[in-house]
């Protein structure tokens, strides 16, 4: 704070020596000590209370946010909403498309282009096949129950001589 070195310290300590004297020196120097370190103990006070106050006006700002936040109306929001929608919406048009009376007028893709091509089967025909061949058993699909495998057999080793009894070895 104030710009005091040793030797500017030296001629001030000197010249309290000769001003004051040698016998009142160690009172003056100990008044000294006790008022600088009430000046500190004020100003960290002041410095505090200041914080203290910094702290509660960002409190109080923050809230004023809470309350703010708090204000919303939650109860009608549901954040499902949109996706209930958009699943009802692809439900109607899986409904619509499997529907065999929108099937049966709906005039097929190479009418109404003017192309000609193959004749295409309805949705509901294709359906019901995919439908009875996913619930008939595995061999359906083969034509008909299969014969299972022959076994394989592996050839037993053959027996190793064994002496007779009562010969020797």
């Amino acid at each position: 704070m104030f710009d005091i070195d040793g030797g500017k310290l030296l001629i001030i300590g000197i010249v309290a020596l000769v001003v004051i004297g040698p016998k009142e020196l160690p009172g003056v120097l100990r008044q000294l000590g006790q008022a600088v370190a009430k000046m500190r103990r004020m100003a960290s006070e002041f410095q505090g209370q200041f914080m203290d106050a910094m702290r509660e006006s960002e409190l109080e700002d923050i809230r004023k946010d809470v309350s703010r936040m708090t204000a919303v109306d939650l109860k009608g929001l549901d954040p499902l909403d949109p996706l209930r929608k958009d699943m009802e919406a692809l439900k109607a048009d899986v409904d619509s498309a499997l529907d065999p009376k929108v099937l049966e007028s709906a005039p097929a893709s190479s009418e109404m282009n003017g192309l000609q091509g193959p004749p295409v089967e309805s949705a509901s025909s294709v359906a019901s096949e995919d439908i009875a061949a996913m619930a008939s058993p595995p061999e359906a699909a083969l034509g008909g129950p299969q014969p299972m495998p022959a076994p394989i057999h592996t050839p037993e080793p053959a027996p190793s001589p064994t002496p007779a009894a009562g010969g020797h070895a």
